[in-house]
């Protein structure tokens, strides 16, 4: 079978950007990108643009749309957020079999690890996100749970035969003792969920002219509000507690934070190690997959991942994280 994006040539994304009315240089330059496919395309005596074409069957028209729309709401609050430009009111343009969109370029660094000046400043960044992402739910993307970052996450890989047989038993069977932890904690713990950007890792707020922007929403849900703050958390324990002192500092000066959630940040990291795996599963008969992530088949991917998820069952049994 042909992967989604075999017929993506570089004609087809020229032709796609020009369907929209701009004339080309005929510089494509791919871009970083595995779940979708993100290029550069150079426009005559214009900045450049970012279009991004769409994995065919992930999200629908409406979820996608649901993200444009969300980060146009989030611009029109002066968040800023890079948001897919407009054509006549349409966000989302089809060519070529393809659902695509075109951004901004709009570059920067993430943050330093540990910095407490930045993290306040990202802290400020996010509270600002969750007071418009926590106003209404989103009708069409998922929420983030147990069922389908864990569960489901396991059976893809137990059914697609993914775990080498040795190391089999170990890994389902850690697997399934953290599942059963994670169903009690997400059971115990209350949380609201809101709109989130869902993939908030450093990479995806970008410092630039002394300020910092939010890009990629492609994976934003519903879930709750720790999900978009636990990745900035770095070190030792002592210096994640500082750092998410300056984190919500920040946070509160534009919405409350609920330091209830905090007991689910080691449940989260977990669930996101479970999902990446069956993530990459996933999209295996994709060859982009294999040529990234060629250790992805090997025993010693398999052995890290089993004494990563022991060692997130014993990060459940210490004292959560707090503030002072």
């Amino acid at each position: 079978m042909s992967h989604p994006f075999s017929t993506l040539t570089p004609d087809l994304v020229l032709d796609a950007v020009e369907s929209l009315g701009y004339l080309s240089d005929a510089r494509v330059l791919a871009l970083n990108s595995y779940e979708n496919r993100v290029y550069q395309v150079g426009i005559e005596d214009e900045t450049p643009l970012i279009a991004k074409f769409y994995r065919p069957d992930r999200w629908s028209d409406a979820a996608i749309r649901e993200e444009h729309s969300f980060s146009a709401e989030l611009a029109e609050h002066e968040v800023p957020v890079v948001a897919p430009l407009e054509r006549d009111g349409e966000t989302l343009f089809e060519h070529g079999g393809f659902r695509f969109a075109l951004f901004p370029r709009r570059g920067g660094r993430a943050p330093e690890p540990g910095n407490l000046e930045q993290l306040y400043r990202l802290g400020q960044l996010l509270g600002r996100m969750h007071a418009i992402g926590a106003s209404r739910p989103f009708a069409h993307r998922e929420t983030l749970a147990v069922d389908n970052f864990g569960h489901a996450a396991l059976a893809s890989l137990l059914d697609g035969g993914f775990v080498p047989r040795s190391l089999l038993p170990a890994y389902e069977s850690v697997a399934r003792d953290l599942l059963a932890r994670l169903d009690e904690l997400f059971a115990r713990v209350r949380y609201t969920p809101i709109r989130l950007h869902g993939d908030c890792h450093p990479g995806n707020l970008l410092h630039r002219d002394d300020a910092f922007h939010v890009v990629d929403l492609d994976d934003c849900r519903m879930g709750p509000a720790v999900q978009d703050l636990w990745m900035m958390l770095a070190g030792e324990r002592h210096e994640r507690l500082g750092q998410l002192a300056e984190l919500v500092d920040g946070y509160q000066e534009f919405h409350d934070f609920a330091a209830r959630e905090l007991p689910l940040i080691e449940g989260l990291r977990a669930l996101r190690l479970m999902h990446h795996s069956a993530w990459i599963a996933r999209r295996w008969d994709d060859p982009a997959f294999p040529l990234a992530f060629p250790w992805f088949a090997g025993e010693r991917y398999w052995g890290d991942q089993i004494l990563a998820l022991r060692e997130q069952m014993a990060a459940l049994d210490e004292e959560p994280l707090r503030l002072f």
